[in-house]
């Protein structure tokens, strides 16, 4: 793999990890029509690319939510634990990430091996793009229908683990972890841009635990794709906060199914290659 494949694959990568279309898929099928071997070593790094992505984007909402999570942890002593987290806006969402992340690092640990069996599979990726189109539209659909949408005080622990739920089966390839995150917090009725913001926070310690199992992946693939590994990196740091920035204000304007048609038509075009 060269600096240019790298490049364009690092792009892709970035774009679709925001963009509700499958990053995993197009990381399967992109390196396929550049004909390029991928590697997990590879693919670690450019989803490190767009933690570095959501970090800039979301730095002060960060550094509010860490002060409040150990300002949480203050208050169970004095007994205002539950009252802190109705009061404070940050210190829900802080522990609504953490419960949030617990469906996906369990099916990530007890179907490990059935997930990685998937990414090898093209008919599954085809498929689970289709599944993700559904999503999409299925939630705008229900979504239109509500007309009082529900705020972050209605963020709990059910509201939590149903979207981290939608987080685990984006393990597969062709479902987009934002996109099945984003239509969970659809169907069950919230603000579109505060489902979307809790989606891309909900990232960060998906993609830094898988960062962490595959360390040594990473440091093995360095000594053999250094400079490629760089470029891919920047590439999908600076084209995920593009796609961050670009969507939040696309969600709060537009529907989303632009992205629906787009995973039907790919997961389409994936099969019928596949096939024929």
């Amino acid at each position: 793999m060269d600096v240019i494949q790298a490049i364009i694959i690092g792009t892709v990568q970035g774009l679709t990890e925001f963009l509700p279309v499958s990053s995993s898929a197009h990381l399967v099928l992109v390196p396929e029509v550049l004909g390029v071997q991928g590697s997990l070593a590879f693919d670690t790094v450019l989803h490190v690319g767009t933690l570095a992505a959501v970090f800039t984007y979301f730095w002060n909402d960060i550094v509010h939510m860490v002060r409040a999570f150990l300002s949480s942890i203050g208050d169970i002593p004095s007994g205002n634990f539950r009252e802190g987290i109705r009061e404070d806006r940050f210190k829900r969402l802080a522990w609504m990430v953490i419960i949030g992340t617990v469906p996906a690092g369990l099916a990530g640990v007890l179907f490990k091996d059935f997930f990685e069996a998937l990414f090898s599979s093209t008919v599954a990726v085809g498929f689970f793009l289709i599944v993700t189109g559904l999503l999409l539209w299925g939630s705008e659909r229900v979504s239109r229908g509500v007309s009082e949408k529900l705020s972050i005080e209605k963020l709990g622990v059910r509201n939590s683990l149903i979207i981290g739920c939608a987080q685990a089966l984006a393990i597969a390839p062709g479902i987009s972890r934002s996109g099945a995150t984003i239509s969970a917090g659809l169907f069950l009725g919230f603000e579109r841009e505060l489902v979307a913001r809790y989606s891309f926070l909900l990232s960060i310690p998906a993609i830094l635990g898988a960062a962490l199992v595959q360390v040594k992946d990473i440091s093995v693939g360095f000594d053999l794709l250094g400079a490629s590994m760089i470029a891919g990196f920047l590439a999908a740091a600076v084209s995920g906060y593009a796609a961050i920035k670009f969507f939040l204000k696309l969600i709060k304007e537009r529907d989303l199914n632009v992205f629906a048609y787009y995973c039907w038509a790919l997961g389409i075009i994936t099969l019928a290659v596949f096939l024929l």
